[in-house]
């Protein structure tokens, strides 16, 4: 089967996003592997904005995020809670956007180049089962309008998949 996502990267960010939430929509499918579903959500948003240098999961597993599918160079593979812009995120259970990640206090720099972040958890009531992460070569590359639509997107994947990692994703 050909699976394609359309973007034109001549509109705003606003309408990509709006054109790439009902295609993410209709790529998340609860009958395949959650880990299909991560790697192809990772892929759409990579090639959807030329803002992003690197994008991925980080899956909780006892307070401890590891490294799940991403796109970009390679990465860390285990965050502490509480560390990092991804492990604030979790401890704090809420989006954190960096406009600056030399500002952070703590931030771990995986690749060098990276000069914005953006972390959102994927929340299901009390329980976070990860976060999607997004890193940009561009300082303040992610705005608000980011941070709708990335918590809207996560939002929907959690909805439609069981992220209790159930699955031998993380032994």
């Amino acid at each position: 089967m050909s699976v394609a996502v359309e973007i034109n990267k001549n509109l705003s960010d606003e309408e990509i996003y709006k054109s790439l939430t009902g295609q993410i929509h209709a790529l998340i499918n609860p009958d395949e592997p959650i880990i299909s579903n991560l790697s192809n959500l990772t892929a759409a948003l990579k090639d959807a904005f030329d803002k992003i240098s690197w994008v991925g999961f980080y899956l909780n597993k006892e307070d401890k995020l590891y490294l799940g599918p991403f796109q970009g160079k390679v990465a860390c593979t285990i965050i502490d809670f509480g560390k990092g812009v991804c492990g604030t995120a979790l401890q704090k259970r809420e989006t954190i956007i960096v406009e600056d990640v030399d500002k952070f206090p703590g931030h771990i720099a995986c690749d060098g180049g990276s000069r914005s972040e953006i972390v959102v958890p994927l929340k299901s009531g009390e329980k976070i089962s990860g976060v999607l992460d997004l890193d940009s070569y561009n300082l303040a590359a992610f705005n608000e309008t980011d941070k709708k639509y990335l918590e809207i997107i996560c939002s929907n994947l959690v909805a439609r998949l069981d992220l209790n990692f159930q699955e031998p994703i993380i032994k």
